[in-house]
């Protein structure tokens, strides 16, 4: 039978007509209605070897994965040419497991075998998401629209290494009177201005007493660092970017503290001392290693002690109330003097259990207390975290009120890789995953930072590169994180110290850091990469951060708009749109070697109102024409035409509605709310305002059909769907003389 499969597509093929052109093949099948095989869920066809996979019809070499855990399991290959493929899928890696295919939807092979077809002529081609062994398809879901934000997801963050940003005394060190002479840099407070870098928040590196370079093993909880200035100092420094609207955050090390520390000290003077619980110690070596094989048991006076960075920074001991109880009186300090909240260090490690050292239960636990002490402390107050994982590791971080925001190192790695292999397809997968499994917007992009090799290296000093890279997450969901001196084009390579140089500021003697030998030498490009040249190169990549910080802080769809992914006509090309209440950002970014002409995207749904909307170029407030949006607030085939795409040039067009229908300009002043939604019954609708009088409800489908209209008084309504089909419809409310559309998604 593998035979006649073959010696039949080979036939069938030509006669479809194969392109010339490579094609993104994604195949997606639908297995939240079936117990999936431990050997996992596979499909073959006549694609296979086209693919590179070896021979066609190889039920174990395709596997499909679900990343996002949400029963849809998918895969992306990449053809040299397209045309018609037959396939199937397979729960399983053997024959055995093989979906039998509806002949409603399938293809006779003539040998009364039934497979699956899809006609892969798009640059981008997509099947799609059957339920296994069924016609039916996944329904289209319709992104949540109803979801929180908070100050953080309107701010813009710089993080800064103290030490190596403006020495003001002139010994060779950064320090908190260089730092305020430089926050008009950041943000000079008037928001009429352009001429600032316009961040509002900054995140400083370790700044508490520390006996090392970079202040990772601190000393004193309740002290500055001695070599950055005094504790008026500082406070003079929070004081100064508050009054220019800056939020600030610090690095908050709460896994382990110095060696010389006066806890640690005590604590290995005797084993019975009060301090001696307050560290995790053996009297015999324990002899097993850390996550990295690293040595994490270090002798001290015929004992053992516990730190999994190095024997400099033993780990505290959060079983301990006293040190817990310190700990949380810490924590109240800082933000009692101020601070707006903690980046919080190597957060996976905090409290291990035995030999299991990362993401215990224990740790989750420790951060729902530590939250309840921050936001009892200060409600207003914002908690980020460090844990260097994948993507699903991570998310935990930011549930059950652990953490406000987590950092998202996969997607920091598909774009720096996306745009240095010049595809892609890496990004678009990553995006897909993080804006599905993260409460929305709740985590934090970035491209690199203090651990990292700085961007300008990963990308090879390639400023179109640097550019895209910007370009690109600063428009994404999330809370962007700048590393100080990215947007100059800093250099710098491990070792961690070449990595926090200083900052350059000029082109003149230690890049106008000081006046002094600094305390590490200046990078080899600061005569062209500095900020008073840069300022005066309009096309710099300095004013091109400036230009994009200016669209996000001025567009609320960048900053609180949920993410929808676009589909292109070529494979080269990445879109998507940020889209909140009755406006949409999309992004249209050129990964590919070459221009490309009038690009043509698509947006297969969304929650915007159908109607006509103005479109305008964000970066250069050219009209770029009109665009109309359908029942499903989608787009088919949209040309953007007269606009020549070139290499790594990103575009960022909003969306304005000028006719939308049924829809006033005052349409979200009724804070309408649907929930839940999805639904599967009842559902509550809820107008977030006082309504005047009465208010009229009309339901329809996406045809336009009505299916409800009513009055009723009051702002509240129980909206009864029973009867309903799975699907999505419209629900519009009119109070007086403003209406409130929204879409409600229906499952059953």
């Amino acid at each position: 039978m593998k035979k006649f499969y073959l010696c039949f597509l080979t036939a069938v093929a030509p006669f479809f007509g194969v392109m010339a052109q490579q094609v993104q093949l994604t195949f997606r099948v639908d297995m939240s209605q079936q117990t999936v095989s431990p050997n996992g869920v596979h499909v073959a066809g006549n694609f296979q070897a086209l693919a590179g996979q070896g021979t066609d019809w190889n039920p174990a070499s395709t596997l499909l994965t679900d990343p996002d855990r949400d029963g849809i399991y998918e895969v992306q290959l990449t053809l040299p040419t397209g045309g018609l493929f037959q396939y199937k899928f397979i729960n399983g890696n053997s024959w055995a497991g093989a979906e039998l295919v509806p002949e409603a939807c399938g293809l006779n092979d003539g040998g009364g075998n039934i497979n699956r077809t899809v006609n892969a002529t798009a640059a981008n081609s997509q099947v799609p998401a059957y339920r296994f062994g069924t016609c039916e398809t996944s329904s289209v879901i319709i992104p949540e629209t109803d979801y929180s934000t908070f100050w953080w997801n309107d701010a813009v963050f710089y993080e800064v290494f103290v030490r190596s940003f403006y020495d003001s005394n002139a010994d060779g060190k950064g320090d908190f009177k260089g730092l305020i002479q430089k926050l008009d840099y950041l943000n000079d407070g008037d928001p009429n201005t352009t001429t600032d870098l316009g961040i509002t928040g900054i995140w400083l590196m370790p700044m508490m007493e520390s006996p090392s370079y970079h202040g990772y093993d601190v000393t004193n909880y309740y002290a500055t660092e001695s070599d950055y200035g005094s504790m008026a100092d500082f406070e003079e420094f929070l004081a100064a970017a508050h009054a220019r609207g800056i939020k600030v955050i610090i690095d908050f090390v709460m896994n382990h503290s110095s060696d010389q520390h006066p806890w640690f000290t005590e604590s290995s003077s005797n084993a019975t001392n009060s301090y001696r619980n307050w560290y995790i110690w053996s009297t015999t070596n324990p002899g097993y290693t850390g996550p990295s094989g690293q040595t994490v048991w270090h002798p001290r006076n015929g004992n053992y002690y516990y730190g999994i960075f190095y024997s400099g920074m033993p780990d505290l001991n959060w079983s301990n109330a006293q040190l817990k109880s310190t700990m949380w009186d810490v924590t109240r300090f800082w933000l009692n003097k101020g601070v707006d909240g903690y980046r919080i260090d190597a957060v996976k490690y905090l409290d291990e259990d035995g030999r299991n050292m990362e993401n215990t239960p224990e740790t989750y636990s420790l951060l729902q207390e530590f939250n309840q002490v921050v936001k009892g402390t200060k409600a207003s107050a914002f908690t980020v975290g460090e844990a260097w994982s994948n993507s699903a590791a991570v998310v935990p971080y930011v549930q059950n009120n652990r953490l406000d925001l987590a950092f998202e190192f996969d997607l920091a790695s598909a774009i720096l890789n996306s745009v240095k292999n010049n595809n892609p397809t890496s990004l678009r997968n990553q995006l897909s995953v993080v804006n599905r499994i993260y409460p929305k917007l709740q985590y934090g992009t970035f491209l690199t930072n203090h651990d990292q090799n700085r961007v300008m290296n990963e990308l090879g000093s390639n400023l179109p590169h640097m550019k895209q890279a910007a370009s690109l997450y600063l428009t994404m969901p999330g809370v962007p994180f700048l590393y100080y001196g990215e947007e100059v084009g800093m250099l710098g390579a491990k070792p961690d110290e070449d990595i926090r140089k200083p900052m350059q500021w000029t082109p003149g003697a230690n890049a106008g850091f000081s006046t002094a030998t600094p305390w590490r030498s200046v990078n080899s490009n600061y005569a062209q990469f500095n900020v008073q040249t840069q300022s005066a190169d309009p096309n710099s990549l300095l004013n091109h951060y400036k230009k994009l910080i200016q669209i996000r802080h001025a567009q609320p769809a960048l900053r609180k708009g949920y993410h929808q992914d676009m589909t292109s006509g070529n494979a080269s090309v990445l879109s998507y749109a940020r889209i909140f209440e009755q406006e949409a950002v999309v992004v249209v970014s050129n990964f590919g070697a070459e221009a490309v002409s009038s690009p043509v995207i698509s947006l297969a749904v969304s929650s915007l109102p159908a109607g006509n909307y103005r479109v305008t170029d964000l970066y250069s407030g050219q009209s770029m024409g009109n665009v109309t949006l359908n029942q499903q607030g989608g787009v088919s085939n949209w040309s953007i035409a007269g606009v020549t795409l070139a290499v790594d040039q990103t575009l960022i067009l909003k969306l304005s509605p000028s006719t939308a229908t049924g829809i006033s300009p005052e349409a979200e002043s009724l804070g309408l709310k649907l929930f839940p939604n999805p639904s599967a019954g009842k559902v509550t609708i809820s107008l977030g305002k006082p309504a005047s009088g009465r208010n009229q409800l009309i339901v329809f489908d996406v045809s336009g059909r009505i299916l409800q209209q009513t009055n009723f008084l009051g702002d509240n309504y129980t909206l009864e769907t029973a009867g309903w089909e799975s699907g999505v419809y419209f629900v519009k409310v009119q109070s007086g003389e403003k209406i409130t559309l929204k879409r409600l998604v229906i499952t059953r």
